[in-house]
Formats: structure tokens, C-alpha cells, sequence
């Protein structure tokens, strides 16, 4: 197995953690937001941060569970500048009161880490009658991107710091539908499949990144949006993939500590992507082990990225 632990150009590799892609990055004086930072690579990517001497806020639907993950972070990084505030991406209240809270706040925001996500649930609604993971993978942080930008770019104005959003995507956005995106069908319940409805969000995550880029290029904002594939990693997300729970299941548990990552390798290129400094100027590109990848053709289609950006700004007027 020793040719799966290759470096890459930028010398890192899918077994590279957070920690050894940052090592020796002082992020003092940056800010953070972590969506989905009390479970799996979340909580690992906002750990990480704050070793390296961010202020992290961490986005958390269970604010019970973010105060627990910021209490750990604190009690092994007495240092850490970490805290946790509500937020349910499924709810496009929640992410315009997050969002507004935030910036009330008078806080500056460097990076912006749109990490949570749902996966492959069965059909469901979210409050905003939007299909769930579309809703909450994609639109949740497409909101919460567009609210909190003004910041970014004030931010990077002013400290004459590059800003940087990075999208938690996944290798699962070949697997979409076959059109890329259902626009006229984003709600059909009879068409519906959890798997391909999962790759759609996950293939909107990247084009959200790269027509983004085009927007900040355009305005000559230092700003930067990248899309990355955290690697397949054993977490909570698996839980509606096996339902009801079957040998299948048993079987990928098992072989889980062979082929998947753990959490400190899966935070590994969300933590690249948001610190390393060979990474600074980049936009609008596809990572996965913590070195360039390449998408498929539709995750290079500009026009269907500048249709979903019209598609979600309708939605959240």
C-alpha cells in the first residue's frame, strides 16, 4: 500500500492530517466561521484553527454539542479563541439571524468555512419547502455566504489580508443527476434519488465556489473560493445510507479503518485550503488530499454555474 502514501506536488498526501498541512502557520489574528463544528471534520477543522491561533466561531444546529466541542478545544488549547453560536442551514431564518448577529457583532471575518452538510437522507422538506439536501448542503451556505461577503470584503481591505471560502464538497458530485442540477425539479418527490440528490448539492457547492470566483475576480477583491473532497471519512453522515441497517452496513464499518480516512486526515484539505500559504491567490479550483484535483465537465460549466447562482439568489429573496 505504500504508493497510496505518495506525496503530491504540494507534499502532502490523503494521509496527511490538519495538523501536518498547517504546521508552522500562525493564524493569529485571523477570524473563522466553521459550519458544523461540533461533529466529525468540523469540530477537527475548528480545533485545528484555533491551534494555529484563530479566533474560530463554529456554526452549530445543536448548541448543546458546540458548547461541549468548545470546552474540549479550550481544555486541551487553554489559548484557543473558539465559541459556538446557533445555526440551522436548513433554515434560511436561522442562517439570515446568524448571519445578522454576526455581523452586529463588529467581528471581521478572514475565513469562511461552509463544512456542514446532510447525506443522502430520504426525501424530506426543509422549513423553507426546499428538498433537504439541496436546501441545507447548498442554499443554507449560499445565503450565508452572500450575507456575510460584504464583511470578507471590508476585512480584507483593511487588514490587507487575503480572504478565503472554502466549500466542503465531495467526490459524490459525479454521481448527480443527469442533468446537474433539477431546476424545474428540485422538489419532485417521485424522481427522487437520495444518492443523486446528495451529488447534485454537493455539485452546487463547487459551482457556487467558482462563479463566486468570477464575481470577486471581476470586483478585483482579494477574496478567494475554492471547493474541496474531504476524502471518505467514518462519521454520523453514513446514517441514511444503510436504512434499515443491513450486513452492508456491518461490512463498511469494517472496512472502514482500511480504506476511509479519520476525522484528523478528513479535516486535512479544508485546513490546506483555508491556511497554507502556497494556496494564496488561488481561486475557483477543485481540491482533494490537500493538492489540486479536477472535477468533472459540469463542475467546470460556467453557465451552469451562473444559472444556479440566478436559481439560488431566487430562492432566498
Amino acid at each position: 500500500m505504500w504508493f497510496f502514501r505518495r506525496p503530491g506536488p504540494s507534499g502532502f498526501s490523503q494521509y496527511s492530517t490538519a495538523e501536518q498541512v498547517t504546521h508552522g502557520i500562525d493564524a493569529s489574528g485571523l477570524t473563522a466561521i466553521v459550519t458544523g463544528g461540533s461533529s466529525g471534520i468540523g469540530h477537527e477543522t475548528a480545533r485545528v484553527l484555533a491551534l494555529r491561533g484563530a479566533h474560530v466561531v463554529m456554526g452549530v444546529r445543536n448548541m448543546a454539542a458546540g458548547k461541549q466541542v468548545q470546552e474540549a478545544i479550550v481544555n486541551e488549547i487553554p489559548t484557543a479563541k473558539v465559541e459556538a453560536r446557533e445555526l440551522d442551514l436548513s433554515s434560511l431564518a436561522s442562517v439570515k439571524k446568524f448571519a445578522s448577529d454576526f455581523n452586529s457583532s463588529g467581528q471581521s471575518l478572514n475565513l469562511l468555512i461552509n463544512n456542514a452538510g446532510i447525506m443522502m437522507t430520504p426525501f424530506m422538506l426543509s422549513k423553507d419547502n426546499i428538498e433537504l439536501q439541496f436546501a441545507t448542503n447548498h442554499l443554507g451556505h449560499f445565503l450565508l455566504t452572500h450575507l456575510l461577503l460584504d464583511n470578507m470584503k471590508k476585512t480584507a481591505r483593511k487588514s490587507k489580508k487575503e480572504g478565503r471560502i472554502v466549500n466542503v464538497s465531495s467526490e459524490a458530485h459525479r454521481i448527480t443527476y443527469p442533468e446537474g442540477i433539477r431546476f424545474d425539479k428540485i422538489n419532485d418527490e417521485k424522481q427522487y434519488s437520495k444518492y443523486q440528490a446528495y451529488g447534485q448539492s454537493k455539485l452546487s457547492n463547487i459551482l457556487h465556489a467558482n462563479e463566486l470566483t468570477r464575481q470577486l475576480k471581476e470586483e478585483g477583491v482579494e477574496i478567494t473560493a475554492n471547493s474541496l473532497h474531504p476524502g471518505v471519512i467514518s462519521t454520523n453522515l453514513f446514517r441514511h445510507i444503510f436504512t434499515p441497517p443491513s450486513f452492508a452496513e456491518g461490512f463498511v464499518s469494517k472496512l472502514s479503518s482500511v480504506l476511509m480516512k479519520n476525522v484528523e486526515q478528513g479535516a486535512a484539505t479544508t485546513c490546506y485550503v483555508a491556511l497554507h500559504p502556497a494556496v494564496k491567490g488561488v481561486s475557483g479550483e477543485y481540491f482533494s488530499d490537500s493538492n489540486l484535483a479536477k472535477t468533472t465537465e459540469q463542475g467546470k460549466d460556467m453557465d451552469l454555474a451562473k444559472r444556479l447562482w440566478d436559481f439560488s439568489m431566487n430562492l432566498i429573496k
